[in-house]
């Protein structure tokens, strides 16, 4: 195993009060040997709940798009891409790399199964296997696996449990700020309880989920109440997504955390024997009732992630030319807005693609359109590419993974998901 220096934990602890988890999956850098491959990181970012891609990038070119988004629908607030997409205003630093040609979306992608539970589809995610439960480890474990058949590399956790994506037969070693939980567990316990025994981020994160558990309350209680009593609300929290007083501030606190938890990150992964590989998990994105347009609960997730995304862009300076970051999410959310505001469990969504090392261009993959006709099931976003798809092109080309790897062990059973060529 390779040790890290892992005592930064100003940051981890202040990420902590805002609901965000980290997991790292780290090789030792590679002999001179092994070429520009040494150089090569990649970084898998889960964002779980399943993410509203239509929210994340919405089509605002698309006719169909307002009419179907509602009150939710974002409008010139939205930062264009093109004539059809646009990104989420929160987005501001993957805009500003979209711009420069080092950020692309796919926005229709979805795992091979199509399960709207949480626990299934997170499985079929990071287990990378055609349907639920169908393998006991993780993709990117057995990445480890096959690159360590050419080369020795090593993983790391951080964090009180291994996320099912780094489990498997490649050893890794562990680090955790709390209590150590249950390893077999196929997703995280909560995180007020993964830490509530550590002196340092315990308390910190149990101020912070108090304070936002508040927020969600209110904020429910008004889409729950009768028109009169409603009308008697402050008007601010009469809105969709409203923030409650105060969380201007406790949002600002958010992205600067989220922003040092990416700059530590991005330290780790510059030092002389760093990660290569690494993911994280960003929790909250399940947003049943009051999600929110340019403001609300869903903004505040995608202000957090942009911001720890632009941490990492700023952390690994000119090691950000040789890093490809993909943002998913284990399912899309439904077409149209619901009667709390929200959006109910969907099929596609929209994964992000950043770094450096990516070749610029348009979208990736085909856009179905929001048209009833082409929509899934009548009520969710098609997907047109298959994740392991995106996944598998990227580690060919960018990490040197085998084709006959991806296929049968990587991705088990996998070869009709051709790998999508020339992203990087």
């Amino acid at each position: 195993m390779t040790a890290f220096n892992l005592s930064r934990r100003g940051a981890l602890a202040a990420a902590g009060a805002f609901g965000l988890s980290l997991q790292l999956l780290a090789t030792q850098s590679f002999a001179a040997s092994e070429g520009g491959l040494a150089a090569k990181k990649f970084i898998f970012v889960i964002c779980r709940g399943g993410m509203d891609g239509l929210t994340v990038a919405p089509p605002v070119g698309d006719p169909d798009y307002a009419g179907l988004r509602g009150p939710i629908a974002l409008r010139d607030e939205a930062l264009k891409l093109d004539g059809t997409f646009a990104l989420h205003p929160a987005l501001a630093a993957t805009y500003a790399l979209a711009k420069a040609g080092e950020a692309r979306i796919v926005p229709a992608v979805a795992t091979a199964d199509r399960a709207r539970s949480h626990f299934e589809a997170q499985d079929v995610l990071e287990s990378g296997a055609a349907q639920v439960y169908g393998a006991s480890s993780g993709w990117l474990n057995r990445t480890v696996e096959s690159l360590g058949k050419v080369r020795k590399v090593s993983a790391l956790s951080v964090g009180p449990t291994a996320p099912l994506v780094l489990r498997g037969k490649a050893p890794y070693a562990s680090w955790s700020p709390g209590r150590v939980v249950d390893g077999s567990a196929r997703l995280p316990s909560l995180l007020q309880d993964l830490y509530r025994d550590d002196p340092l981020l315990g308390p910190a994160l149990a101020r912070g989920l108090a304070t936002e558990a508040m927020a969600q309350e209110a904020m429910t209680n008004v889409a729950q109440m009768a028109p009169a009593q409603a009308a008697a609300a402050p008007a601010a929290m009469t809105q969709p997504g409203a923030p409650v007083p105060g969380a201007r501030t406790l949002q600002q606190q958010g992205q600067t955390a989220a922003r040092q938890l990416g700059e530590t990150l991005a330290g780790f992964m510059r030092e002389p024997g760093g990660p290569q590989i690494a993911a994280i998990s960003l929790d909250g994105f399940d947003t049943h009732a009051n999600e929110g347009g340019a403001q609300g609960q869903l903004a505040t997730r995608l202000a957090y992630l942009d911001a720890m995304l632009g941490g990492i862009h700023q952390g690994l300076g000119p090691e950000w030319k040789n890093t490809v970051v993909v943002v998913a999410t284990e399912f899309g959310r439904t077409a149209r807005v619901n009667g709390t505001g929200g959006t109910d469990h969907g099929t596609a969504s929209t994964a992000l693609l950043l770094g450096g090392a990516l070749k610029p261009g348009g979208i990736v993959g085909d856009w179905p359109t929001l048209k009833t006709s082409a929509l899934f099931e009548n009520r969710d976003l098609a997907p047109t590419l298959d994740m392991r798809g995106l996944f598998k092109g990227l580690l060919a080309d960018h990490l040197g993974v085998e084709r006959a790897a991806l296929d049968t062990a990587v991705f088990p059973d996998s070869a009709a998901a051709r790998p999508v060529t020339g992203l990087v």
